[in-house]
C-alpha cells in the first residue's frame, strides 16, 4: 500500500507549560486524492490541530509529515509557506482593495507577473468565475467570495488543502450548492483535503472519512456511514444526530431492551448501553405486528418524512417514518426494531443514562 499523503501522528499541543493539552495524542492519516473531516463541538481542538498541520502552530508533541517529509516534530518546524499547504480560512479573507484576479494572483511567488496572471485566470475558470476578474470582493455574493478564496488556495498548487469551516458564513441552501462544487471540483482534480466543521451534515455528506474529535481526542475515525450507523461511543452516537438509548442485557447478540428483544451489531454479555437511530425503529399497527406497544405523543411532519414520539414503559423514544404513515397523539402503535442495536463502548449506569431518545444536539439543529 501506497504511503498517505499526510500523516498526524501523536500530535499534542499545549499552550502554556502547564496548561491542559488543547489537543492530545492525535494521530490519523490522510491518502492521495482523499477528502478527511474532523468534526467536532466548539473548543475541541479540531481548528488548533489543523494550524498546526499548516504551520501556524508549533507543536508540543508528536509530528506531521506530508509525502514522507517531517514539518513538524522533535526540533523540526517548517514555516508555513514552505508546506505546499494551502488554507481556506473561514472569513476567506480577501483583500477588499484588490480585483479578485489580484487576490488570486497574490500567492504566487517566484514566477513572472505574465505567467501569474494566465495562472490566476485558469484557476479562476476552474471554479466557475471567469468574467469576475476586475470585480472587487466587497461586489460578490457569499458563494463567489468563497469560490474566489478557493481559486487563491488552489493557484500554487498545494499538495494539501485545509478547509476551515468554509461555509459556515453562508446561508443554507447556498452553503449546500456551495460545498457540492467544491468537493466535486476537488475529487475530479484528484486533490486531498482536510475539512474542519462542527456542522454534522456537512461532515457526512463531505468527507470521503470522518474522524469525530472531543476534549482534544479523536473518538472514533471511519467512513461516514460507518460512524453515524456504527458509532462507537456515547458521544458519537449523540453528536452525529437524534438517537435512542436503551440500557439493555445483552446475551450474545441479542439484547432484552424496553422495546423488545432485538438483535446486537456485535456480542455483549450483561448491561449494555445501545444505540438506535429513530429511522432504524418502524410503527406498525397493533393488531398486525409482534411489536413492543408503544402510545404515539407527538408528531413532527417534515414533508419528506415524520418524526414521532411515542411512550413505552414511561420512556419516550423517536421514530422516523415515511410521509405515508399517519398517527395522531394517543394512537396504540407497535414499535419494531429493523436493524440491530448499536453496542456502545461506554458502559453506564441507569444512574448515569436514562433509558429514552436523546434530545437533538444545538449543532445538528442549525445544520437542518
Amino acid at each position: 500500500m501506497a504511503d498517505p499523503l499526510l500523516s498526524v501522528q501523536d500530535l499534542t499541543k499545549r499552550f502554556g507549560p502547564e496548561a491542559a493539552p488543547v489537543v492530545h495524542e492525535v494521530s490519523f492519516d490522510v491518502e492521495n486524492g482523499e477528502i478527511f473531516g474532523i468534526l467536532g463541538p466548539s473548543g475541541c481542538g479540531k481548528t488548533t490541530t489543523l494550524r498546526c498541520i499548516a504551520g501556524f502552530e508549533r507543536v508540543t508533541a508528536g509530528t506531521v509529515s506530508l509525502r514522507g517529509k517531517t514539518l513538524s516534530g522533535p526540533g523540526v518546524h517548517v514555516s508555513p509557506e514552505e508546506r505546499k499547504v494551502g488554507i481556506v480560512f473561514q472569513n476567506y479573507a480577501l483583500f477588499p482593495h484588490l480585483t479578485v484576479l489580484e487576490n488570486v494572483a497574490f500567492g504566487l511567488d517566484g514566477v513572472s507577473a505574465a505567467e501569474s496572471e494566465a495562472r490566476a485566470r485558469e484557476t479562476l475558470e476552474m471554479v466557475g468565475l471567469e468574467g469576475f476578474e476586475d470585480r472587487q470582493p466587497q461586489h460578490l455574493s457569499g458563494g463567489q467570495q468563497q469560490r474566489v478564496a478557493l481559486a487563491r488556495t488552489l493557484a500554487p498548487e498545494p499538495d494539501l488543502i485545509l478547509l476551515d469551516e468554509p461555509f459556515s458564513n453562508l446561508d443554507a441552501l447556498l452553503r449546500q450548492e456551495t460545498r457540492q462544487e467544491v468537493r466535486e471540483l476537488l475529487k475530479s482534480k484528484g486533490m486531498s483535503a482536510v475539512l474542519v466543521t462542527h456542522n454534522q451534515e456537512e461532515a457526512l455528506s463531505f468527507a470521503d472519512r470522518l474522524a469525530v474529535m472531543r476534549g482534544g481526542q479523536i473518538d472514533q475515525i471511519g467512513p461516514p456511514e460507518n460512524v453515524y450507523y456504527q458509532p462507537r461511543t456515547l458521544f458519537v452516537a449523540q453528536f452525529l444526530g437524534r438517537t435512542n438509548l436503551l440500557l439493555s442485557q445483552a446475551t450474545g447478540t441479542e439484547a432484552d431492551t424496553p422495546l423488545g428483544r432485538v438483535a446486537l451489531n456485535r456480542e455483549a454479555e450483561g448491561t449494555v448501553l445501545v444505540s438506535m437511530r429513530p429511522e432504524h425503529l418502524a410503527l406498525e399497527a397493533p393488531e398486525t405486528s409482534n411489536g413492543t406497544m408503544a402510545t404515539v405523543v407527538g408528531r413532527a411532519f417534515k414533508g419528506h418524512d415524520i418524526t414521532y414520539r411515542v411512550c413505552c414503559h414511561g420512556n419516550e423514544y423517536l421514530v422516523h417514518t415515511d410521509n405515508r404513515q399517519l398517527y395522531e397523539p394517543g394512537d396504540a402503535v407497535a414499535v419494531r426494531s429493523l436493524e440491530p442495536a448499536v453496542v456502545l463502548e461506554s458502559r453506564s449506569t441507569p444512574a448515569e443514562v436514562p433509558s429514552g431518545a436523546t434530545p437533538e444536539p444545538d449543532s445538528a439543529r442549525s445544520s437542518s
